[in-house]
């Protein structure tokens, strides 16, 4: 099967940009456990792993059709955050930008009548909608419970309780 040039750039654009989340979460994951937020570093190593796994599919598919996956070199990401809930909301900025990408992505797909990358993409556009979702939940147990230290601990505590459960989900 044949992708256009833009597709294909696209697709190489998009394994970046979930190569670049999978470090950003493992760099998240990193500052939560050395600050002492145990549930959160679980939460935010599952997330990583999970990015990855987008990452690989895309990759796959780019390989199927014969259009040669590209794998980046990745910057380093920003590994110091001011707080629990700051690191939450830079992942659901992340999360945003993905989603962002991703339908820029699907639209090329419309308009160029690629139906196999199209139909490969709705997988995609049905997990932002669950992974933007998911961080907007968590910001707002700050709102519920505080910011003060047990509330956060709290919170802390849920992250851990939901780490595995985000992965059993997609499957």
């Amino acid at each position: 099967m044949r992708i256009s040039s833009k597709m294909k750039k696209a697709l190489n654009d998009q394994v970046a940009m979930e190569s670049a989340a999978s470090n950003s979460y493992l760099a998240m994951a990193s500052w939560c456990q050395i600050t002492g937020y145990h549930g959160a570093a679980k939460y935010f190593f599952a997330q990583s792993s999970e990015e990855r796994d987008h990452m690989l599919k895309i990759v796959q598919y780019l390989n199927d059709i014969g259009a040669n996956a590209v794998i980046p070199a990745v910057k380093a990401p920003v590994a110091s955050y001011k707080s629990l809930e700051g690191v939450i909301k830079t992942a659901l900025k992340n999360e945003q930008s993905v989603t962002k990408a991703i339908h820029k992505i699907v639209e090329l797909s419309h308009k160029e009548k690629d139906h196999c990358s199209y139909a490969f993409l709705e997988w995609f556009v049905n997990e932002q909608v669950q992974e933007e979702s998911k961080f907007e939940d968590i910001l707002q147990k700050f709102d519920l419970l505080g910011r003060d230290k047990l509330a956060v601990n709290e919170i802390d505590k849920f992250l851990a309780s939901t780490a595995g459960a985000d992965e059993s989900a997609a499957a």
